[in-house]
């Protein structure tokens, strides 16, 4: 048979978008290579990215999707071997030098959003392939693709190490740095096309001491215990991730985290992974303390270089989704919310194609522009956040433009939930795009002032306070969440603070952001009740199961 549309990469993305496409009538083969999901990093799902599952879930009838977007959900429905994302964390470490307490920053969600999930990737990964299989996709794993055709008039052939062919009438590689399609059409930029370098290590640790309870980690003074989080260790040159599972309970010492390292690439020696971890921690006594007695579960894997771009990401009958068409660098968890929002742009015009047959470049050519401006945007502040990490005073003050960003992003996903949930109309979500164009300037800006440090036409003192007045500049950013204040170092949506925030979008906000943080607070409270009334049914189910018995 000639299936719709192949999606090649049966990783988060690929099985997601083949679970929309397959539940909305298109015929969808889904190949992947390995034979069943394994080891995969990728595992923060920001609030961000939480809302982004609900509005695909919704859009496109996967309710299945939208159960990895709560921790309730996830370890009702989903895996036990998952963790809680509470917080995102940054503690800034100086070589040879006890960590300063005051040095540290904290996004803390607030109480309206249920908790997100740290993944427990091949659990997640299992699960959704699963999904794509039972809303009608035609699912086969252990299938590596190594060679692709493609007729512009007819469709594109693909063979797999097997000898096996398919053809379908189009085609989405997912298949991340290894994309088939970007290898033989020679799509890959060289170099990237990016002004970010960097290189990474990481894998699964157990027996990491939680960072609050190390003698450092106990003097920060955050709202939010850091183990309850993703914690960011950053360092001039680099930072660490740490990622901890089965952190909404008491860790045990074979509690397992995740664990990586991402330096800046300079195309020097580079040594075995063990090695340079143990000389990070050497040269950093306070995040040493927190790997005392830690030892990885599997080996450690390398990349060399994070980077990568391709010149071009829709052609004629294909399309390379998210990390197939670029990456930039897993700094502030960006991954799967790029995934989701790609998958949220492809999924309607391959639906409208299998349906009148018109699968011509333009009408996909929205994606391309859109996955560019997501990679140069994050490019801009991988970049400047690199360049921060060697100053306190400059990343305190980029940081912030991520907290905008991601703030601005949810609130307007959110905004988009619940217009169409009344309205039903998908045009709502065409217009939530991330951060908005209020946002678009910031980022650019703090890349350039970066730029002139690390040049040493500008000192880091002088960019920070240029970062620090354009967010005070902003009409749209309501004072009392305390973005443009320096000495603010916890982002922490305190009940008073919202009151405060409500005050002031009713007074003094400008209409069109009034708009959207009425519609989005609206959208989570009425979740909010959602939720609990679901949680009320389970106990009344519980119940009844329990006076039957």
């Amino acid at each position: 048979m000639t299936y719709d549309v192949g999606v090649v990469g049966g990783g988060f993305a690929g099985s997601v978008l083949a679970a929309a496409l397959a539940r909305n009538g298109v015929s969808t083969l889904l190949l992947e290579a390995r034979p069943s999901p394994g080891f995969r990093v990728g595992e923060t799902l920001v609030p961000y990215a939480s809302s982004l599952l609900r509005a695909v879930a919704r859009r496109y009838d996967v309710p299945e999707v939208e159960a990895l977007g709560t921790l309730r959900s996830v370890e009702r429905d989903v895996s036990a071997r998952c963790g809680v994302m509470r917080n995102m964390g940054f503690v800034l470490h100086r070589e040879g030098l006890r960590q300063h307490p005051g040095e540290v920053y904290q996004v803390v969600n607030p109480k309206v959003v249920p908790d997100p999930p740290h993944l427990f990737r091949e659990d997640t990964d299992a699960y959704l392939l699963d999904v794509a299989r039972h809303h009608g996709a035609d699912v086969r794993t252990g299938t590596d693709v190594t060679d692709v055709r493609i007729d512009p008039d007819s469709g594109v052939r693909l063979r797999t190490a097997d000898g096996d062919d398919f053809a379908v009438r189009y085609v989405v590689d997912a298949a991340g740095h290894r994309s088939p399609l970007a290898r033989e059409l020679r799509l890959r930029e060289e170099p990237p096309t990016l002004r970010h370098r960097s290189r990474a290590f990481f894998t699964h640790m157990a027996g990491v001491l939680p960072y609050d309870r190390t003698p450092a980690g106990r003097l920060n003074g955050q709202p939010s215990p850091w183990h309850e989080g993703t914690l960011h260790h950053v360092f001039d040159g680099g930072w660490m991730w740490v990622i901890p599972f089965g952190n909404q309970r008491q860790p045990s010492a074979g509690s397992v985290c995740s664990v990586g390292v991402v330096l800046r690439e300079t195309g020097g020696e580079v040594r075995p992974p063990e090695e340079e971890f143990g000389a990070l921690l050497a040269r950093h006594p306070d995040l040493a303390a927190q790997f005392e007695h830690a030892a990885p579960v599997q080996p450690w894997t390398s990349a060399p270089r994070l980077q990568y771009s391709s010149r071009a990401s829709v052609g004629d009958r294909y399309c390379l989704l998210a990390h197939a068409a670029g990456f930039v660098d897993p700094l502030y968890s960006r991954g799967l919310a790029h995934s989701l929002e790609v998958v949220g742009a492809l999924a309607r015009p391959l639906i409208d194609a299998a349906r009148d047959g018109d699968w011509s470049a333009a009408r996909f050519r929205p994606v391309e522009e859109l996955q560019r401006g997501l990679l140069a945007a994050h490019d801009d502040l991988a970049y400047a956040s690199f360049v921060a990490f060697r100053d306190y005073d400059l990343f305190n003050a980029v940081v912030r433009v991520w907290t905008l960003g991601t703030v601005l992003g949810a609130l307007a996903v959110e905004n988009a939930c619940a217009a169409y949930a009344k309205s039903g109309d998908e045009g709502v979500f065409a217009a939530a795009l991330p951060g908005g164009a209020h946002f678009a300037s910031l980022a650019p800006l703090a890349r350039a002032l970066c730029e002139e440090v690390e040049s040493g036409s500008r000192t880091p003192k002088d960019a920070a306070e240029r970062i620090f007045a354009a967010l005070g500049a902003a009409d749209y950013v309501p004072p009392p969440l305390g973005l443009a204040d320096p000495a603010d170092r916890f982002f922490h949506n305190t009940p008073a603070r919202m009151v405060r925030a409500a005050r002031w979008v009713r007074t003094e906000a400008p209409e069109e952001t009034a708009a959207l943080l009425k519609g989005a607070m609206a959208g989570l409270v009425r979740e909010r009740l959602r939720s609990r009334r679901r949680r009320q049914g389970d106990s009344t189910s519980w119940s009844h199961r329990q006076a039957a018995r």
